[in-house]
């Protein structure tokens, strides 16, 4: 088969021209790290920081009836990026080095690199919603089917206070309006915001970074005045 790219929805496929000659090998990111020399001691000290974000290599080709600039405009972008080689998956990306457009209308190939973040989504992974039928507890059990802890979004509506417990663990208390309104709390980001992307980080105490669930099964309960909790992005790969 053919390989080709999906961004934000629009496969290269539908590019006018446009060649996916080769996609990336499916790797592993590296992980950052902080190493200590002491002396009079053997060996050093290795703290690990995290995984990185890392360029993935591409390279591509014209044929036919092309229009460069809609090839230019096609990696003038950001967001979610699918390899055909992983059509059940999705990165977020974005393109910072210099592309060589005159290579490519020369040469009819050029190479780029699509600089990722280091976790991988799920494509088709449906958010789960629970409606409260008047009662001060829900309780759902969210499992996390990708390879490493996730940090999902979860979305309240609701009114007065709500704590949020992790496996019986309280990791974030929420003040919401008398009136009731909804907040989306991101543990990527490490925000809380309205609906129009207002912060509310004031109404949120606790450390978001304990909003991480453990792949396989984990177990959320929501107590007080809700109308509505939703969970998504909760399993992501490496």
């Amino acid at each position: 088969m053919i390989p080709y790219i999906i961004i934000n929805g629009v496969s290269s496929k539908h590019i006018n021209g446009l060649l996916i000659q080769s996609l990336p090998p499916i790797s592993k990111p590296s992980v950052r790290t902080s190493i200590q020399e002491i002396d009079g001691r053997d060996g050093d000290i290795v703290t690990t920081l995290g995984y990185a974000a890392y360029d993935k290599p591409l390279t591509i080709g014209l044929k036919g009836d092309y229009n460069v600039d809609d090839v230019i405009e096609y990696f003038n972008a950001s967001g979610k990026i699918i390899f055909s080689n992983e059509l059940d998956k999705y990165y977020n990306f974005a393109i910072y080095d210099t592309i060589d457009f005159n290579r490519l209308i020369r040469f009819k190939t050029a190479n780029i690199n699509i600089h990722v973040q280091p976790f991988k989504h799920s494509v088709d992974e449906p958010p789960i919603t629970v409606n409260n039928a008047g009662q001060t507890t829900i309780k759902i059990t969210v499992r996390n089917t990708g390879n490493i802890y996730s940090k999902p979004k979860i979305t309240i509506t609701g009114k007065g206070t709500i704590a949020v417990y992790l496996d019986d663990t309280q990791i974030l208390n929420i003040e919401l309006s008398a009136a009731g309104e909804t907040i989306l709390i991101d543990a990527v980001s490490m925000n809380a915001t309205d609906l129009n992307g207002n912060y509310l980080n004031r109404q949120v105490t606790g450390d978001y970074d304990n909003l991480r669930l453990v792949t396989g099964a984990n177990n959320l309960k929501i107590i007080g005045n809700v109308t509505t909790v939703t969970v998504e992005n909760y399993s992501r790969w490496i």
